[in-house]
């Protein structure tokens, strides 16, 4: 039911109440149906007491079919939410350092230019994986020789982030229901998920839900959707890949600022995560380091498109981003993320584990400054871009295992969060 059906509710009742009782205000209406289906998805062995006064009148101010009161928010912590019971990520045997990307790209783009070796020492990249060899890159003829790699390292990549992510989650490749897949760096029909069901084991049966063009904020989004789905099917099991190979969008004749910061930042990977409803968490093979998702949001920014994205032309995909990103984070971010958290009864102070998507140095500057965070915060973040560059959507699930890997204390907080084009917000709310 939702706020319009319980406002119609009360004029119903208020027109026509049932025969034998006597009519009643209809607040103390509202606070009564809130309070009964608040009470009815309390786990068994709570105390199930309907409050009444000033406590189902608060019920009544902070219930909306959006955004559960804050005692609710709780206990769905405790057992009835959706579990991420697994992560892992993978990468191809091309690894390089910065300053040997930076070299060898000078060599066969616009980027000839001395400032462009010190730019890409400052992006705080060490290291990348990349699709291919440095050595392939120069003989790329075009988009469609681009997109043909992409379809072969995506496959592979995908089908082994996903069983690693299954056999840590303890859950068999025919046990999966739904899976959620994430790409803006390539373009495949049949979709990356089709082209795994044979080689990974999945059921014939399975639910795909293919997600393209959401870029960097569409880890975050796909874990959302995930969530979305365990909740109206929690005795289902559901996974998301991302393959974003974002080397393969290279543009030779391109010597914007945008893409100064794509050759300078951008690497190449995979990752999944298995989540399992509320039903199935028994699943679990480590209760103490899978957070639930109590709740998540999404936000576009009106008249932000412009922002960033992709040109998409013959030769390929050509890098859309506004010198403006970290002022966007800056500005809308810390309105966002305090909304989201005051809605189920939190701040700022009660997070413990930030899993944010790391997309620059700048822009985890400006969340830091936003949101008022220590340094340590991000350090997640920090590392992976340190370790493996930008990988646009596999980013923030990388930062996600890594927080999993050494979770804060059962009970605690966490929020996972990315931005991307739109622009746009998505946000999760996390709980150990």
């Amino acid at each position: 039911m939702n706020a319009v059906e319980l406002r119609a509710q009360v004029r119903t009742r208020r027109r026509k109440p049932p025969r034998g009782i006597a009519t009643r205000p209809g607040r103390e209406i509202v606070a009564e149906v809130i309070a009964r289906r608040w009470t009815a998805r309390l786990p068994r062995g709570s105390v199930r007491g309907e409050p009444s006064g000033g406590a189902a009148r608060r019920l009544c101010m902070t219930a909306t079919p959006y955004s559960p009161p804050s005692q609710w928010a709780a206990h769905r912590g405790r057992g009835t939410a959706p579990r991420i019971a697994g992560t892992a990520v993978a990468f191809t045997r091309y690894r390089y350092d910065q300053d040997e990307v930076a070299r060898e790209f000078t060599e066969f783009t616009e980027f000839t230019e001395p400032g462009f070796l010190r730019f890409a020492q400052t992006t705080g990249v060490d290291r990348r994986s990349l699709a291919l060899p440095l050595s392939r890159y120069p003989k790329l003829n075009g988009f469609t020789e681009a997109n043909d790699a992409y379809l072969e390292v995506a496959v592979d990549l995908g089908e082994r982030a996903l069983r690693e992510a299954l056999a840590g989650a303890n859950v068999e490749p025919h046990e999966v229901d739904t899976i959620v897949m994430v790409s803006s760096t390539g373009i495949a029909v049949p979709t990356i998920d089709a082209r795994l069901i044979s080689r990974v084991g999945l059921r014939p049966d399975i639910k795909r839900v293919p997600l393209f063009g959401l870029g960097c904020v569409a880890g975050a989004a796909g874990m959302a959707r995930v969530h979305d789905y365990l909740h109206g099917y929690p005795g289902d099991v559901a996974v998301l890949l991302s393959v974003e190979l974002c080397s393969l969008t290279l543009q030779r004749d391109d010597a914007s600022i945008p893409a100064l910061i794509g050759v300078s930042l951008f690497g190449d990977g995979a990752a999944a995560a298995v989540a399992t409803g509320a039903d199935r968490n028994a699943l679990c093979s480590n209760d103490a380091r899978a957070p639930r998702v109590l709740a998540t949001r999404s936000r576009v920014v009106p008249g932000t498109v412009d922002v960033m994205g992709w040109h998409v032309g013959s030769t390929g995909f050509r890098l859309v981003m506004s010198r403006d990103v970290p002022k966007m984070a800056d500005e809308h971010l810390s309105g966002e993320v305090e909304s989201f958290l005051d809605d189920h009864g939190l701040s700022v102070a009660d997070i413990s584990a930030w899993v944010c998507h790391p997309g620059g140095p700048k822009v985890l500057d400006a969340i830091e400054s936003a949101l008022g965070l220590p340094p340590e915060a991000l350090a997640h973040s920090r590392d992976s871009m340190r370790e493996n560059g930008n990988m646009s959507s596999a980013s923030v699930l990388d930062v996600l295992r890594r927080t999993v890997a050494a979770p804060p204390e059962p009970g605690d907080f966490g929020v996972m969060l990315a931005m991307g084009p739109g622009f746009s917000f998505e946000l999760l709310l996390l709980r150990w």
